[in-house]
């Protein structure tokens, strides 16, 4: 049996979680964020929402079905993944499963992570370091191997996570077959987002985070999730702002809630440790219907600040805060969560159902 690497997890309260290396073996830094979904490990680490942190798993038992298969269709889209790579820096778990069974899996999860140069950590008390996290709110932090000043803590919110991440030029789908046109802003897309709009017979036109879609004949537009602090995406928020005056119907998830709030005057402020989880509650707001969600963010919409044209649309009911937002005359509307994502399973699916109608 190959002998295992010592790795360390350092966190910048002065922390220290010493376990075992599994996957690529190299030291990292980034936000330490935690994630309480049973499964899905696989769309976790290829979501681009997760550029520049450190995934800490609660679920104790990770790698025991292994990974798909990462294959792409004709269109270009991944078939079983969220894009094309891993963004996660690292990841954290408690116990590493090191054989792995299931229809769909071909290879291990540390096979991968070596394939895609990703650090993993395991045989650390995950939940302890949840629970520190819960407390003092996410943290930065390090993976090292040998000596602990081997690389320096760093705030990947510092910087403009979402061009790290958005495509570099327009891409269609679709072309030709949908019958309605729709600019999907690419700020860190999951491909679901795209699988669930083309399977409502639209055509999507994907442009990167800062491209001046007001210049493209179109009859929605689709604000994507993405990584990082909505504030460094000041270009997208003043094009989005541009459309607001028209009646074009607009729909934004994740990302793209804190991006229409921006545009539409509202403040975004970074909650204490977000929500990473299959299982958030969040309340349609004016009535008692709530849905299971999936979520991935670390910011949220300042309800008290929206405008007299807006009000929130869903409620978080763990917490109060704002899950979506709408436009009380226009056909523009958003979610915090994710409704492409099987958490409910597909509770919040009709998110796309609403916005095709609109189109």
């Amino acid at each position: 049996m190959q002998l295992e690497r010592t790795a360390t997890l350092i966190l910048d309260d002065g922390s220290v979680f010493q376990g075992l290396s599994f996957g690529y073996e190299k030291p990292v830094a980034g936000e330490v964020v935690f994630n309480t979904a049973m499964t899905g490990y696989p769309e976790s680490l290829t979501d681009p929402s997760y550029s520049g942190q450190i995934m800490v798993l609660t679920y104790p038992l990770i790698g025991n079905y292994g990974v798909p298969p990462r294959t792409f269709e004709p269109n270009g889209l991944s078939t079983f993944l969220e894009s094309e790579k891993i963004h996660v820096e690292a990841m954290v778990v408690s116990d590493y499963s090191h054989e792995y069974s299931h229809w769909n899996g071909v290879e291990s999860l540390s096979d991968w992570l070596k394939d895609e140069k990703i650090p993993g950590l395991y045989g650390v008390d995950t939940r302890e370091i949840t629970k520190l996290l819960r407390e003092k709110g996410s943290m930065k932090g390090k993976i090292v191997l040998d000596d602990p000043k081997e690389i320096e803590f760093c705030d990947p919110n510092a910087v403009n996570q979402v061009a790290r991440v958005s495509c570099r030029e327009v891409i269609t789908y679709g072309a030709g077959e949908g019958k309605k046109r729709v600019v999907l802003l690419d700020c860190g897309v999951k491909q679901n987002i795209i699988r669930s709009l083309l399977k409502r017979n639209l055509t999507v036109i994907r442009v990167p985070w800062d491209y001046d879609f007001n210049e493209l004949t179109y009859d929605g537009l689709f604000l994507t999730n993405g990584p990082g602090d909505p504030d460094t995406c000041d270009a997208a928020v003043q094009n989005i702002r541009k459309a607001l005056p028209g009646d074009k119907p607009i729909c934004g998830i994740c990302m793209g809630n804190q991006l229409l709030g921006k545009a539409g005057g509202a403040k975004i402020y970074k909650l204490k440790y977000g929500h990473r989880s299959h299982n958030q509650p969040v309340r349609m707001v004016g009535t008692n219907q709530c849905f299971i969600t999936s979520q991935n963010h670390g910011y949220a919409v300042d309800n008290s600040t929206l405008g007299d044209e807006w009000e929130p649309l869903f409620i978080n009911m763990n917490d109060g805060t704002n899950e979506g937002i709408r436009h009380k005359t226009k056909p523009f509307f958003s979610t915090q969560f994710h409704p492409e994502a099987c958490s409910g399973p597909t509770d919040t699916d009709f998110i796309f159902d609403k916005f095709a109608e609109m189109l």
